[in-house]
């Protein structure tokens, strides 16, 4: 991921990009998909109930085997990934007050999450073999923009 994926107007925009973090790309996809579109402050209340245990992320693709939560259906609790997404949203809301914007009338209007570099490592496993054992990170990018 070299860049942006969207091109926006910088006049009324802010962005911020979190570049190989550390989470799962399944989480990271439905936290994206679940805070798309709300304002920040919203947005930064909801990572924290999330990170608080006490709201859970709809899981609308990779949903076998999840158990249902109240008021919700089938979701979880990712705490790594909110934390690393609060802190993107974060940066952009910080981005938007050093341009002059006011943060708290933008909402999310690009949020969204790519693979990034695979961290290659093995495993040590029986009778002197190994098993591949890598680690995927996560490009996730954020776009605020003023609501009239």
């Amino acid at each position: 991921m070299a860049g942006y994926t969207v091109q926006t107007d910088p006049d009324v925009t802010a962005k911020a990009i979190g570049k190989e973090l550390p989470i799962s790309p399944r989480h990271s996809r439905e936290i994206c998909k679940m805070i798309r579109g709300m304002d920040v402050e919203e947005a930064k209340g909801v990572l924290g109930e999330v990170i608080e245990l006490k709201k859970a992320v709809p899981m609308r693709r990779f949903k076998k085997r999840v158990s249902h939560k109240a008021g919700v259906g089938p979701g979880r609790y990712p705490q790594k990934a909110a934390k690393a997404i609060l802190k993107v949203v974060e940066n952009a809301a910080a981005n938007a007050e050093y341009k002059g914007l006011e943060p708290d009338s933008m909402v999310l209007a690009t949020v969204s999450s790519s693979l990034g570099r695979t961290i290659p490592g093995h495993r040590p496993r029986a009778y002197g073999r190994a098993t591949q054992w890598n680690q995927q990170t996560v490009n996730v990018e954020i776009v605020l923009e003023e609501v009239e």
